[in-house]
């Protein structure tokens, strides 16, 4: 019997075949930790008798959740990050520098066949290239810093193949909230997903992200995908480590195969309070929306807000809305600048925030108010998600939220492209 991309990532690690139920102790190749997580993990680091991290060239640390600092006890936890990373030789991206999902794959730290851990949940993002990428608590990245392993239970595997073309107007973001909504927040709990059929193919590579950022919210501790020319394009444009693409074997044994046919998908909206409370556009056309946001780690790439001031140009945003722009690294900023996106935004009436996490974590930037509805690229729409538990979340692609920004309610973005 054959194996899953997991099985073989993990097996080229320990230099032996390993089968999905396996509990392992592996080499970790790369780490992170955000502003969120890292000052717990430093703790820990230090409680475990931690004097030197195992290999600093293997860990970064992050701060983009609360960035630039809103608050004095935050700015003290920022100040623990730059000397620990000081201390141990660790990289440090600083306020400003991005998303660590972002970040990660953009400068080059990830490659095809690693095996990454980030205390955060998001941390499934690099599956779209190919790795085994999963989120950990602090004290597992802790564990990590200082020996530089980590045990893992190699999961099962759930194969989900989409079939066709997607239609004009329909993103990634449409697909990764269609397959939440079928699936269920929990229908892929401990699952590694492997994604694969024809509308993955099409995809760029900065759409992938957005469907292996979502997986775990149908439950999954990964969301792979195999590495075509276009994710070997890109990695290489980024980095000169060596690495060795993985391919599922064709008789391979996954805990089930899905198959969806794509062709006629319609925009997608997730209603309050539950990721996969998923229903088309056409259902919920004309909600009242007061704020709409672009960004965060899943939306807010160079392509995400180029399709945004594609409708936004020679338009304005409804003065009942106010349009939150957060480009997800400093990079995707100057790029946006350089092909005038940033200008078309701004002109529309979008205020840009600092690249990072922006309003999503709900700690500094854009906070509702109580009653109010947000529509948002974001990846989770949970009560309090933006830091107020009476305001409503609406999650889309970022087509769908710059129509609705534009017509102060909930709009098909298919009238306005």
């Amino acid at each position: 019997m054959g194996l899953t991309i997991t099985e073989k990532i993990f097996s080229n690690h320990l230099g032996r075949t390993v089968r999905a139920g396996e509990l392992v102790v592996s080499e970790v190749d790369f780490m992170m930790g955000q502003d969120g997580t890292s000052p717990l993990a430093i703790q820990a680091f230090r409680e475990l008798g931690g004097r030197r991290v195992h290999d600093p060239s293997r860990v970064v640390m992050v701060i983009d959740h609360s960035a630039p600092s809103p608050l004095e006890g935050i700015s003290n936890l920022h100040a623990m990050m730059r000397r620990f990373a000081a201390e141990q030789g660790v990289h440090l991206y600083d306020v400003g520098c991005g998303v660590c999902h972002c970040l990660l794959p953009e400068q080059g730290h990830v490659v095809p066949g690693d095996i990454v851990i980030g205390a955060d949940s998001h941390t499934t993002t690099y599956g779209a290239i190919n790795a085994f990428s999963t989120g950990v608590g602090s004290t597992d990245l802790a564990a990590a810093m200082l020996t530089g392993r980590l045990w893992f239970k190699v999961p099962e595997t759930l194969r989900l193949v989409l079939r066709g073309t997607l239609p004009a107007g329909v993103f990634s973001k449409d697909v990764a909230l269609f397959l939440a909504g079928k699936l269920t927040a929990d229908g892929a709990n401990y699952l590694a997903v492997e994604y694969g059929g024809e509308v993955i193919s099409s995809l760029s590579v900065e759409a992938r992200f957005t469907i292996s950022n979502m997986a775990v919210e149908m439950g999954a501790k990964a969301g792979l995908m195999e590495a075509d020319e276009k994710t070997l394009k890109w990695i290489s444009r980024r980095t000169a480590r060596s690495f060795s693409p993985v391919a599922p074997d064709p008789d391979a044994s996954y805990r089930e195969v899905l198959e969806f046919d794509l062709r006629e998908l319609s925009p997608q909206v997730a209603l309050p309070h539950r990721v996969d409370n998923v229903k088309p556009v056409e259902e919920v056309e004309g909600i009242p929306i007061q704020e709409a946001v672009i960004g965060t780690c899943t939306n807010g790439r160079l392509e995400d807000l180029e399709v945004a001031a594609r409708i936004l140009a020679g338009r304005r945003v409804s003065p009942e809305v106010r349009l939150v722009v957060a480009p997800a690294s400093r990079q995707v900023l100057l790029q946006a600048m350089e092909k005038g996106v940033v200008q078309r935004l701004v002109e529309a009436g979008a205020a840009l925030v600092t690249p990072g996490c922006g309003p999503c974590v709900g700690t500094h930037n854009g906070i509702p108010a109580d009653g109010e509805r947000v529509i948002s690229t974001a990846n989770r729409n949970f009560k309090g998600r933006m830091g107020n538990a009476n305001a409503d979340i609406y999650l889309a692609s970022p087509a769908t939220v710059a129509a609705s920004a534009v017509a102060g309610k909930i709009t098909d973005p298919r009238r306005l492209l």
